[in-house]
């Protein structure tokens, strides 16, 4: 009998675990890294909405006038926003240059059991001392 030799030679059983184990891995990493993505685009779509609620929140400081916010008293609260809680917390210091206000605006919220926050500074211009006096001098 003659042996032919044949050239149509397959995969041995090695070859082919081996590279179904790095077609795993490969696929294994890829599914990660997206997950990771997606994780990662919903926090930072939160810490744009918490970015959102202080610029809300320090132009309705603004608005009604750093003097008369202090006056209120209201210096946390919550906002409701989709499904998340976000507590917001307000912090004023007294600068010692003509009615001028270190504003510190704070929100923060939990997501899966963990605290995330983000806050801001700002300096208002509340009414002027001189200005009261003058004010209330004309009147008389």
């Amino acid at each position: 009998m003659v042996w032919a030799k044949r050239n149509n030679r397959g995969f041995t059983l090695v070859e082919t675990v081996t590279a179904s184990a790095i077609l795993c891995g490969a696929v294994l990493t890829v599914g990660a890294i997206s997950t990771r993505s997606l994780s990662g685009t919903r926090l930072n779509r939160r810490y744009e909405m918490a970015t959102a609620l202080i610029d809300k929140q320090l132009s309705l400081i603004d608005y009604v006038g750093i003097d008369e916010f202090i006056e209120l008293g209201q210096m946390e609260g919550v906002f409701e926003e989709s499904e998340l809680e976000y507590r917001w917390e307000v912090v004023t210091e007294y600068q010692d240059i003509d009615s001028l206000y270190l504003v510190t605006i704070t929100v923060g919220w939990v997501e899966h059991n963990r605290p995330y926050s983000i806050s801001a500074d700002t300096m208002l211009d509340g009414i002027s001392v001189f200005i009261e006096v003058e004010i209330e001098a004309g009147q008389e």
